[in-house]
């Protein structure tokens, strides 16, 4: 048999390389959200994902919802107009956001995932799977993310396979802390402010001591200096406002005083509001 005769089993890679994806918190709490409101006879949830892909090849995933669906150890079937019609109200609010792919709670990849990713294929070019894994096993949210390439044996399609792809948790602080509550999937009561902070200062003070550490250790030859890093903690060093003690004391306490009274005067106004919404209804009943 000639050399071009031959029949090759090969990968048929995206069209447009996708590097990464970073997804914001939202999309994770709205998964989680439409979990737990699932269907009793419903195992996992599925849904699309909104947002956009960025000039370096990134997509962001910054929005998502749940669609209806039923499936069987053979099929999946999807609610193809709920998805339609979510997706032209979506857009109506933000029309920036459009679909990059869909998601599934569990631990990965399932038999009917390709199935969904070809629907979403023809929806979208090469759309994100992401998954959650909403049991929160061991305290650890897993969350991952996979793009397919099919597998074809010369003309035809065999089958997609699923390749994970670096994936980002895009979140400030604040919302750290409220994923970390959510990790423990049971609490005897949310976190007041001051907590909070305390817990986001002895996160900060943590990342301090590790900068200590890092810095030590490269003065003393311990480990090889990495100039990103330098660069970075340079950065970081200079961003901040060059300022005494005393000064910086009093910049805190100026700022803590302002707050105090935004707090006071808030709840003077809800007090008021209370009162006389109560004075409202015994003037109705009288």
């Amino acid at each position: 048999m000639a050399a071009g005769d031959r029949t090759v089993l090969q990968f048929n890679s995206p069209s447009s390389a996708i590097l990464s994806a970073k997804v914001h918190p939202l999309v994770i709490f709205n998964i989680c959200d439409c979990y737990v409101r699932r269907p009793d006879q419903a195992e996992r949830v599925i849904g699309t994902l909104l947002g956009s892909v960025l000039p370096d090849g990134t997509v962001d995933i910054r929005n998502s919802y749940a669609v209806p669906h039923t499936e069987s150890a053979e099929q999946v079937a999807l609610d193809i107009e709920y998805h339609h019609n979510m997706l032209v109200s979506h857009q109506k609010v933000n029309p920036k956001e459009v679909i990059v792919g869909w998601y599934s709670t569990g631990l990965g990849v399932t038999g009917g995932s390709a199935l969904i990713q070809d629907f979403y294929s023809r929806e979208v070019p090469n759309p994100i799977h992401l998954t959650v894994d909403t049991g929160f096993r061991n305290g650890e949210g897993t969350v991952k993310a996979f793009v397919s390439v099919n597998l074809a044996l010369g003309d035809r399609q065999l089958a997609a396979q699923f390749q994970e792809i670096p994936l980002d948790l895009c979140m400030v602080e604040a919302e750290r802390v409220g994923f970390d509550i959510l990790k423990k999937t049971a609490v005897d009561k949310l976190p007041n402010d001051l907590e909070g902070m305390e817990v986001t200062m002895g996160r900060l003070l943590a990342l301090i001591d590790d900068v200590y550490k890092y810095v030590d250790d490269v003065v003393e030859g311990r480990v090889p200096a990495d100039n990103n890093i330098g660069r970075f903690i340079a950065e970081t060093v200079a961003s901040l406002p060059k300022l005494s003690p005393p000064a910086f004391d009093k910049l805190m306490n100026d700022s803590l005083q302002d707050q105090l009274l935004l707090l006071y005067l808030s709840s003077i106004a809800r007090t008021q509001l209370g009162l006389a919404e109560k004075l409202n209804t015994a003037a109705q009943i009288l």
